[in-house]
C-alpha cells in the first residue's frame, strides 16, 4: 500500500506528482527545486542558496512522512551547469553530516523554472 505525503512547508507539486509517497518503509521524495514555500518562486541568489533551499524542503517532506536525514539512502542531484558541483558539496555536506546517503549528480540541458539545481531522495526506515 502506499501513502501520499504533502506538507505546506515545502512547495506544492508544480505538475501532475506528489511530494513523495511512502511504500513498503521506503519514502520517494519527487525531485525538489529551490522554490520557497512562503513565496511560490525560487530563491535569489545562486547555486549556494538554490541548493540550501532544495535541502530545506527535502527535510521538511522527510519530516511530515515521520523520516529525517539519517534515514536518506540515495540522492540524485540534477544541475544546470557541472561547474557548481564543488559550491552544491559544500551545501549537501552540510545536510549529511555523517554517513551521508549514496548519491549520483548529473549535468543536466535545463530544469523547471530556471533552477540551478534539483534533488530527488529515497529514504528507508
Amino acid at each position: 500500500m502506499k501513502r501520499i505525503i504533502s506538507t505546506d512547508q515545502a512547495p506544492a507539486a508544480i505538475g501532475p506528482y506528489s511530494q513523495a509517497v511512502e511504500a513498503n518503509g521506503t519514502l520517494y521524495i519527487s525531485g525538489q527545486i529551490p522554490i520557497d514555500p512562503t513565496t511560490g518562486k525560487l530563491v535569489e541568489g545562486g547555486v549556494k542558496e538554490q541548493t540550501l533551499q532544495v535541502l530545506k524542503n527535502i527535510r521538511a517532506i522527510l519530516k511530515a512522512a515521520g523520516y529525517d536525514n539519517n534515514d536518506v539512502v540515495k540522492s540524485t542531484c540534477l544541475l544546470a551547469n557541472m561547474d557548481d558541483f564543488k559550491d552544491v558539496n559544500e551545501i549537501y555536506a552540510s545536510f549529511y553530516t555523517e554517513n551521508p546517503p549514496a548519491r549520483a549528480a548529473y549535468g543536466v540541458v535545463r530544469l523547471p523554472l530556471g533552477a540551478l539545481i534539483e534533488i530527488e531522495t529515497i529514504a528507508v526506515k
